[in-house]
C-alpha cells in the first residue's frame, strides 16, 4: 500500500519565532498608528487650546507660580523630606533592634502610617491643637505640612533603610569588631554609611514621592502665601474658569520630577554595574 502524501506544514508553523515577533511588533505598530489617526481626526483642538493651553491665561500665573508656588512647594518637599529621612534611619534601627520594644513600636508605626491615606494623615494634624490644648506646631503652615510629609515619607524611607542596613556584610561588622570598636560605633561608623551610600536611588524615589504629596495641601485650604502647585493652579482655573493654570502647575511638577526620576534611574544604573 502506497504511502499517503504528507499535509503540507502550515505556513505560520514555518515561521521562525524571530520573525513572529515583527509581526506581532508589526500589528501593533499599526493599530497604534490607526489609534492616534483617529485621535489627530475627531479632537477638537481649538476647544483644547483654548481650555487648556490659552496663553493669556497662562501668562497670569507669571511670576507668582515662581515666586510662591514653586518656592512654596519645594520648601514643604525638602522640609518634609528631612524630617523623613532621620525619622525613618530610626525607625529602621529600632526595626531590627534586638529589643522587642523598639521593634514593636517600629513595626506599628510603619504599618500603621503606610496603610493610612496620606490626606486623613494631613488633616490629622490640622486638628492636633484641639487634641492637645496649648500645642501648635512650630512653624506655623510650614510645619505642619513638613511634619506631614515628615510622617508619612518616614514609614516608606524606614523600610527602604531597613533593606540597606540588612545589604551590608555581615563581614563588615565582624572586621570592625575584630578591631576593637563596639557594636554602637561599627553601627554608626561601619553600617550606616554603606547603607545611606546604598539607598540613594529609592530615597530619590521618595524625594520626588514626596514632591507630588505636597500637592495635598489642595485640601488643607491654607491662604494664598502657602499655596503650592497644585493649589495654585486650581484657585487660578477656578478663578478664570479654565484648565490652563492646572496645565502650566502640571508642566512645573514635570520639570521638577523628570530630571530627579532620570538621576534615580542613572544612580540605580551605576549601582547595578558597581556590584
Amino acid at each position: 500500500m502506497a504511502d499517503q502524501p504528507k499535509t503540507a506544514e502550515p505556513a505560520r508553523a514555518r515561521l521562525s519565532p524571530r520573525k513572529k515577533q515583527q509581526i506581532s511588533r508589526g500589528i501593533q505598530y499599526a493599530l497604534l498608528v490607526v489609534v492616534l489617526a483617529v485621535l489627530l481626526m475627531y479632537a477638537d483642538w481649538g476647544s483644547l487650546a483654548q481650555n487648556f493651553a490659552k496663553p493669556a491665561v497662562a501668562q497670569e500665573t507669571l511670576p507668582d507660580l515662581f515666586t510662591i508656588a514653586l518656592r512654596n512647594t519645594i520648601i514643604y518637599t525638602v522640609s518634609g523630606f528631612v524630617i523623613a529621612f532621620v525619622a525613618g534611619l530610626v525607625l529602621a534601627l529600632m526595626r531590627l533592634s534586638q529589643i522587642r520594644p523598639y521593634r514593636w513600636i517600629a513595626i506599628v508605626y510603619i504599618e500603621i502610617f503606610r496603610g493610612l491615606p496620606a490626606l486623613l494623615i494631613f488633616v490629622m494634624i490640622t486638628f492636633l491643637p484641639l487634641a492637645l490644648p496649648g500645642f501648635e506646631v512650630p512653624f506655623g503652615t510650614y510645619g505642619q505640612v513638613a511634619l506631614g510629609l515628615g510622617a508619612i515619607g518616614a514609614a516608606y524611607q524606614a523600610e527602604v533603610f531597613r533593606a540597606g542596613l540588612q545589604a551590608v556584610p555581615k563581614g563588615q561588622i565582624e572586621a570592625a569588631r575584630s578591631l576593637g570598636m563596639s557594636a554602637t560605633r561599627a553601627q554608626f561608623t561601619v553600617v550606616i554609611p554603606q547603607a545611606i551610600r546604598m539607598v540613594i536611588p529609592p530615597t530619590t524615589n521618595q524625594f520626588v514621592a514626596l514632591l507630588k504629596d505636597s500637592s495635598l495641601v489642595l485640601f488643607l485650604g491654607v491662604s494664598s502665601e502657602y499655596v503650592e502647585l497644585a493649589k495654585f493652579g486650581n484657585d487660578l482655573a477656578s478663578q478664570h474658569s479654565n484648565a490652563t493654570p492646572i496645565m502650566v502647575a502640571g508642566i512645573t511638577y514635570l520639570i521638577v520630577t523628570i530630571p530627579l526620576g532620570y538621576l534615580a534611574s542613572r544612580l540605580e544604573g551605576r549601582k547595578g554595574r558597581n556590584r
